[in-house]
């Protein structure tokens, strides 16, 4: 019995390692709700579970610098109105977000060398953050956020070759990393908590290349 179940392990070993592998490079848009939209540039390995099923995983980036207005607000609210040069720029912050995945993308043939697909993954979301001082807001400083992420897709490719092809998607990618931080309130001399939640939802439009091997 030993025997049969390390032949079948062989076997499902070999089957994997036969598999074709896959990577792809992706870049385009994304235009979460925390920050203004910009630039994102993704890749993405993956292997070949049939012709037309890929089991993949993926990292992403995505930078921004933005003066968050929700920041602002409150601290407005703290000083009644006061200092709102000096609150926006407390609020000035530098965002680095890394989306890591796992997925599953299926397609569809619908005309020669044209195929359209789905995906649909999930992941954590690691967001590296620079921002003001409260006290001093020349200073900056550094925080690093967490949340798990989803996201769902649509495209279509096109084949270039039998080992490459080129392909369109839209996402929609949800995640809202955050963290607790307390401020010094001056008019009541206790100290505020506060919850800097970074709503990192919101749609990708995406170009990328792809290459079996």
């Amino acid at each position: 019995m030993k025997n049969v179940l390390l032949l079948m392990l062989v076997i499902l070993t070999a089957e994997i390692n036969a598999q074709r592998g896959t990577t792809a490079i992706k870049f385009g848009h994304f235009s979460p709700a925390a920050s203004e939209g910009g630039f994102i540039i993704g890749y993405e390995g993956g292997r070949l579970l049939d012709r037309d099923l890929i089991f993949g995983w993926s990292i992403d980036w995505f930078h921004r610098n933005f003066v968050d207005k929700k920041v602002v607000n409150d601290f407005n609210q703290m000083y009644g109105g006061v200092g709102g040069s000096i609150n926006e720029l407390r609020a000035k912050t530098n965002i680095h977000d890394f989306p890591f995945m796992i997925s599953l993308t299926g397609s569809f043939p619908v005309a020669p060398f044209t195929k359209v697909f789905l995906t649909g993954g999930i992941g954590a979301e690691v967001l590296l953050i620079s921002y003001r001082n409260f006290q001093n807001p020349d200073q900056d400083e550094f925080k690093g956020a967490f949340d798990f992420n989803w996201r769902l897709g649509i495209g279509a490719l096109y084949m270039i070759g039998r080992n490459a092809d080129i392909f369109i998607e839209m996402d929609y990618h949800n995640s809202e990393p955050s963290w607790e931080y307390e401020v010094d309130d001056p008019n009541s001399n206790f100290n505020r908590t506060y919850e800097r939640v970074f709503d990192m939802s919101g749609l990708m439009a995406r170009l990328g290349f792809r290459f079996y091997y």
